[in-house]
């Protein structure tokens, strides 16, 4: 919790209740950016089925609240399939528009990185679009180092996109 002049920050554990907000911010991030190279716009109700299937998993799904509007949300789930990849995770952060450079991102990934390294992740993984330079030096910010350049691996908006892969071990 980070309190400040004007209202409490609290980042919790997400729960059903949170899908039309969560869809509420990363649906227009789907609709007009690269920040995630999807077309499909999420559903409060396929989004209420991820938080039961990620709370049943023990995957941290966390959302940031202030004065009872979410701000942002991050997430993390499998890098791949297969045993020997289970400790490798890949994740998820996206914000409000306004959310952005105020340290509520920082506290999200704080929280879910600590909770990935208490459930044994050994390692977590960004994908971002190489045209997400805001996302790039975020998570550089946070101690990530990116490992892979994978050329026009992305498509949207008619164009091909570079998928830049960042690590941090936990």
């Amino acid at each position: 919790m980070i309190t400040t002049k004007e209202a409490t920050l609290i980042i919790r554990a997400a729960t059903t209740k949170d899908a039309q907000a969560i869809a509420d911010i990363w649906n227009p991030v789907i609709r007009n950016s690269v920040a995630t190279f999807t077309n499909v716009e999420k559903l409060p109700s396929e989004l209420k089925n991820m938080i039961l299937e990620r709370n049943r998993l023990n995957y941290g799904l966390y959302v940031a609240e202030v004065s009872d509007i979410i701000l942002g949300f991050a997430s993390y789930g499998p890098f791949r399939n297969g045993s020997g990849y289970a400790r490798t995770m890949e994740h998820s952060i996206f914000m409000a528009p306004d959310a952005k450079r105020k340290g509520i991102g920082k506290a999200l990934m704080e929280k879910l990185e600590k909770h990935a390294r208490n459930t044994g992740v050994h390692t977590l993984i960004a994908g971002l679009s190489s045209e997400n330079i805001g996302g790039i030096m975020f998570h550089t910010s946070l101690g990530y180092t990116q490992v892979a350049d994978i050329k026009q691996a992305g498509f949207k908006f008619d164009r091909w996109y570079d998928l830049v892969l960042m690590q941090k071990l936990l």
